[in-house]
Parts: structure tokens; sequence; C-alpha cells
């Protein structure tokens, strides 16, 4: 069993199909399609879906989904645990390597950029941080979050734009390679990066109408709600962790604990999340639509109607399995 070859002429080249987009874009249901049609295998690229404990609140595949096709790197990690773009993109290319050895199609499905970005163009060479700096930069920012990503503002606006005011981890981050270096992260971000070889990526992105797409976050933000996100918040935020790690971040996990201890109703908490999901919904379309290097954009909010139109895309570009 084996996938044609790359339709540029890299005969040696291995495929891997991309599904991306904002988040209720039907990514997941999109990938299972796919991965139905070429007996591939679902590799997450969200960094939320990475940890265990939140399966309702990050809206992971269900059980019935994830036993329908193999999926990979969902719930793999510990809450208490942090994965970085380099620590994803080294496990999802052995993930990617399993897959071929297998006879399936590597089908990467996520909606979050840095990874993807990751893993098809690489990482600049990481410089090497001094313990000392790196233990005074996670200090600075603990103390003070707010002040370090103003600090940040201030001398390199590029950067600070691309992290999340309450981001501690990549916050940290580039402070610590700015005092190390002694040049802003973005400079050293424009070093050279290391794409992958003897792979060939596919991508293919969902962007849906914005309206429909928001329509459709708020209609998701209730189900949470019915189907026990509530409770799901209370177990998760009984486990006492720290706010600065990644897990902590998952859109609604603050508004329905808040809801849990009654600080706000439930509908506030629906409510809550669903702005919340639809502002992070903004910032995706604004990435995608700035790295528009898909060959192949579907202009829709994907469910099982679209089945033909992802076989009718699966087969042009050559990824049926013979």
């Amino acid at each position: 069993m084996a996938f044609t070859s790359d339709p540029s002429g890299a005969a040696a080249a291995k495929p891997v199909l991309i599904i991306a987009g904002p988040t209720a874009s039907g990514k997941s249901a999109a990938a299972l399609d796919a991965a139905r049609l070429t007996n591939g295998v679902v590799i997450n690229a969200d960094s939320m879906q990475v940890y265990k404990g939140l399966p309702i609140i990050t809206a992971r595949p269900s059980p019935d989904d994830e036993a329908a096709a193999p999926h990979r790197l969902y719930g793999w990690l510990e809450p208490d645990d942090v994965c970085s773009a380099q620590r994803w993109r080294d496990t999802a290319l052995a993930e990617i390597e399993q897959a071929h050895l297998a006879g399936r199609l590597p089908i990467i499905c996520g909606g979050t950029g840095f990874y993807i970005e990751t893993l098809t163009n690489g990482l600049p060479p990481a410089p090497d941080i001094p313990p000392d700096i790196r233990d005074a930069a996670r200090a600075e920012v603990a103390a003070d979050i707010a002040a370090a990503h103003d600090l940040l503002q201030a001398a390199d606006p590029a950067t600070a734009a691309r992290i999340e005011p309450r981001d501690a981890q990549r916050l940290a981050r580039a402070i610590e390679v700015w005092r190390a270096t002694g040049l802003i992260p973005s400079e050293v971000l424009n070093k050279p990066r290391i794409a992958p070889t003897g792979l060939v990526f596919h991508r293919l992105i969902l962007l849906p109408e914005r309206q429909t797409l928001y329509e459709r976050i708020n209609r998701r933000a209730a189900l949470m709600a019915d189907m026990g996100a509530l409770e799901e918040a209370t177990a998760f935020l009984a486990r006492g962790l720290e706010d600065s790690l990644p897990a902590m971040k998952a859109v609604g996990l603050r508004e329905f604990g808040a809801a849990s201890r009654n600080e706000i109703s439930i509908i506030d908490a629906v409510e809550a999340t669903a702005q919340a999901s639809r502002r992070y919904a903004k910032r995706q379309f604004t990435w995608l639509r700035g790295r528009r290097v898909a060959s192949e954009i579907f202009n829709t909010q994907y469910n099982s109607n679209y089945t033909a139109k992802m076989e009718e895309y699966i087969s042009k570009i050559g990824l049926t399995v013979p």
C-alpha cells in the first residue's frame, strides 16, 4: 500500500496533508473524512488538545471519532507538563514517519498556526540560555507579567504582538533570548530555518464566512455546558495547577471555573467562553490569511455533507490509496 508521488516531480517526497482553520470550522470532521478516504492517521496540531483532562472544553474529537481512525497526540501529556513548539514538532515528525511506514497518510489537524509553521518551515537555531538568565526571566514574568509584556512591546513590537499578554511561557522565552543574545527576539527568529526533508505538504484551509463561524462558536459553547464543561472545569481546577502552565490557558476553563465557584452564572460562562473563542478565531483568521500557501481553501463550515467535496480534493492532489 503506497501513495502516489509528489506531482511536482519529487518522486521520493512523501505526502503529508495539513488541515487547518479557525476554531469550530470543522477541522476534526474534515480530518476524519480524509482519514477514512486515504487510510490515514490524524495527528493533532492543537496546543490545548495535547493535554489530558479537558476533552469537552478543548473540543477534542469524540471517543467514537477517535476510534473510527487512528488519532495521535491527543491527550498525550499531563496538564502539568509543557509542550513547546519544538517538542511538538519532533514528536509529530516521528508520528509522520510511523504513518508512512505503515502505509498510511499522515493528516495534521489543528488550529495552532505556530505548530504548523514550525513543522513545515522549522525553527531558527535555538540559542543556548545560561540557567541564571533563564531563571531571572521566569522570575521577572512571574512577578509582573503585564509589566514584562509592556517591556517586550517597547523593545520588540513584532514579537510582543505574537504573544498573548498572559502567555508566561512564551513571554519568558522571548525575554531570555533577548537577554542572552543581546538581540531582540524578532532578529533571532529571522535567522535561517531548517525545513524537514523528504516530505511534501498539501495544505487544506477551512475559512467559513465569519458570521457563520461565530454562530457555530456560540452553539458549541452552549453544547459544552450541556456536555458537562462545568464539572470538567471543576475537576481540572481542583488539581491546583500553577496558572502559568499552558493547559490553564484553555479557552473556557477560566469561564466555566468561575461558574463552578458561583462567581458568575452558567449562562454568563457560556457567553464569556463564546466571546473568548470568537476573539481567538479572529486572530486565527488573520494568521491564516497572512499565509496563503494552501493548495486548497474550503470557504465553508465543514460537516458530513462535504464528504464528496473532500473526496474530490483528495483525488485531485493524488492522495488516494491505490
